[in-house]
């Protein structure tokens, strides 16, 4: 349970740094921080995925609040308008307390209110229930009363909402429900009530204003709309449920969806592989990010603004689905991105607005073998392997061979060269407008060790199929990478790895992408390279949230993420911290190390920054980025899939361990031309 009291919204800027996050499982999800004031455009209440996980809209923004007692008005919500924060009702908030969701406790002249704010599983629907918890007054006061005021935007999630006429105020209203449709074309917005009177209003409210949105330079302010007025009476009824959803529900099973839904997510924590309460929470966040994409499943990358990305969904499956023994939802995601396969490529995103997917990427499709590999390594699972994925695999192999999109090749050197002047393939992808900020054309490192790893995983995929012809080919082309790449990008002179090389002049850049050449389970160095690797990055680009993404020594180092679109875009990859890159570089650091005790116990010591920090901004989840300078603040995405993952996988699998176990039955971990390779005893 994470839990605040009043001495943190004493400080209302720490306040508004923690925030909430509700998800349905369909990519809709309800938002606001601690104190109900939304300092984001993406903050809503009922967020809805109308093509799930896709098609997200803001319809309910929030629920003004008010409570009368004996003539007297207490409001208890929160907004920020220009140059005033209006009302102030988190001066009545007691506690708030995440357990498993949202609760605010209200202390209000002697009376607790409780009021608690959860989604509905696989619906886009969300419960918001009041209930009378104490009163420490005499006698209940003769006039006790809740008044709610919803306030609806109706528009795209990444948008804004102003006052316009062409909005349809009406309201189809019966018994214990209350209907709103104010644009064609949009879903209906049904809120389902046990409240004692409802008044139309048609009334709106003007100038709420977002801190995040102004920072980021973006569109920070919006007008709201009130279609209607509910009074609760809490004098003779205790309780007052509402329930915001797409479909027409009943208030009065607010309670019994709450029991419903705290038994499902205490199965998520169930499900932690290890009895602590750090793994509990990462395997608890772990469930929000796995959501439907038609009868299959698929990962949102990352809350509030990230879809289904190809690239995030193979790095994040192997800690969001194995530790935690979600086996079909793994074999699931696989077969969704397999149906997408095009060219050799796997998609790069599926686009919020249309269906048809992007295939801007390199690695994705190469994280596509180590996620099957790791599926294999906890299930031994091999049939679905053989029959799903093994054909699509080889046909990937080919036309990455022969060429693919974007200048995607093998070339002489038996590596895979990439890259289209203005086109960004790699996970360091940021691009505003046509400047490519890190273009990476040619060999970018990590490329290298995915397609080394790929190939030696087919080899050994190959042996257990019985196919000796295709286990040779893709040893022998293995081997041919394996020597080119120890002479190409081995930097003498820094006793590390290139970044890039892409003719004469190797990029020597100190960046993290080169700790995947150790981490992955196949790795062409030798070990006193793997660990002079492992050293330059812990050097450079080690903070307590992650790695660096470029070396602050580096001229081009931006070690604060801030300003508008451009400048956050040129500070992305250019020295920001992302705390996914911790999981490779723990695997990689223990491996070099040899799993000792104390390796293991400064592994567990990296970790420590990351548990505390699931107290301090989305909460319960790990944020996308952090700055590159202390006190390095959290930035981005409040909560990121990989992020999640990869912290979760390296604890389970190389911290607290054992790592799963699936023995090579191919010739795929012998040395190569006599040189050693470091690599896992899994496959």
């Amino acid at each position: 349970m994470i839990q605040f009291e009043r001495e943190t919204w004493s400080d209302l800027e720490a306040a508004l740094r923690r925030e909430w996050l509700e998800t349905n499982g369909l990519g809709g999800f309800a938002s606001s921080t601690i104190i109900g004031l939304n300092t984001r455009r993406y903050h809503g209440l009922l967020v809805a995925a109308t093509k799930p996980p896709v098609g997200r809209l803001v319809l309910l923004s929030k629920l003004e609040e008010t409570l009368f007692i004996d003539g007297k008005r207490f409001d208890l919500s929160a907004n920020r308008y220009p140059g005033v924060v209006h009302p102030q009702g988190f001066r009545f908030l007691k506690e708030f307390r995440l357990e498993p969701f949202p609760v605010f406790t209200y202390e209000v002249e002697g009376i607790e209110i409780e009021k608690c704010i959860f989604m509905i599983h696989a619906e886009n629907s969300t419960v918001i229930h009041y209930q009378l918890r104490k009163n420490n007054r005499p006698n209940i006061p003769k006039d006790f009363r809740l008044e709610i005021r919803p306030l609806i935007a109706f528009r795209d999630y990444h948008g804004t909402t102003h006052e316009n006429g062409g909005i349809n105020p009406a309201v189809q209203e019966r018994s214990g429900l209350a209907s709103v449709t104010p644009y064609p074309g949009l879903p209906t917005l049904h809120l389902a009530h046990n409240a004692m009177e409802l008044c139309e209003t048609g009334d709106w409210y003007r100038n709420f204003e977002y801190d995040a949105e102004r920072e980021r330079g973006l569109d920070f302010s919006e007008d709201l709309f009130n279609p209607f007025v509910l009074s609760f009476d809490l004098r003779s009824r205790r309780q007052a449920s509402i329930i915001a959803s797409t479909e027409e529900r009943d208030a009065a099973q607010a309670v019994e969806y709450r029991q419903v839904e705290i038994t499902r997510r205490r199965k998520a924590m169930v499900a932690s592989p290890i009895e602590d309460s750090f793994a509990q929470s990462l395997a608890a966040a772990s469930d929000q990010y796995l959501v439907s994409r038609g009868d299959q499943k698929t990962i949102i990358a990352g809350y509030h603004w990230f879809s289904d990305w190809g690239r995030d969904t193979m790095i994040a499956l192997p800690g969001l689905t194995l530790p935690t023994g979600k086996y079909d939802v793994a074999r699931s995601i696989l077969r969704t991105f397999a149906k997408h396969v095009d060219r050799g490529m796997l998609p790069n995103r599926f686009p919020d607005a249309g269906e048809t997917p992007e295939y801007n990427t390199v690695d994705a499709t190469l994280w596509f073998f180590e996620a099957a590999r790791a599926y294999l390594s906890y299930t031994g699972d091999l049939e679905f392997v053989r029959d799903e994925l093994y054909p699509i695999f080889a046909d990937i192999i080919s036309w990455h061979v022969r060429g693919t999109r974007y200048g995607i090749k093998v070339d002489d050197s038996g590596l895979l060269v990439s890259g289209e002047l203005g086109v960004q393939l790699t996970w360091m992808d940021a691009k505003f407008g046509d400047w490519v900020v890190t273009p990476r054309r040619g060999k970018p490192v990590e490329i290298q060790a995915l397609w080394y790893n790929a190939l030696c995983i087919m080899e050994d995929f190959a042996s257990r199929f019985g196919n000796e012809a295709a286990r040779k080919s893709y040893h022998d082309m293995a081997a041919v990478a394996h020597r080119s790449f120890n002479r190409l990008f081995w930097n003498e002179e820094l006793d590390c790895l290139y970044d890039v090389v892409d003719g004469d002049q190797p990029d020597a850049s100190i960046r993290p992408n080169q700790i995947f050449a150790v981490s992955l389970p196949h790795s062409m160095l030798p070990s006193d390279r793997a660990r002079s690797v492992v050293e330059r990055v812990e050097e450079h680009l080690l903070t307590p949230f992650g790695l660096r993404t470029l070396a602050p020594s580096d001229p081009l180092y931006r070690g604060r993420y801030k300003g508008g679109p451009k400048e956050r875009d040129g500070a992305y990859h250019q020295g920001t911290v992302w705390p996914w890159l911790l999981g490779p570089f723990i695997t990689a650091y223990v491996k070099v190390n040899g799993r000792r005790e104390e390796a293991l116990r400064q592994a567990q010591a990296w970790l420590s920054p990351l548990e505390s920090h699931l107290a301090e901004g989305g909460l319960g989840h790990v944020s996308e980025i952090f700055e590159g300078d202390a006190p390095h603040r959290p930035c981005g995405c409040i909560a990121q899939a990989w992020s999640v993952a990869e912290i979760l996988r390296v604890y389970f699998e190389d911290v607290r361990g054992p790592r799963p176990n699936t023995p090579p039955s191919g010739r795929a971990a012998q040395s190569r031309n006599g040189v050693v390779a470091l690599e896992s005893a899994t496959l």
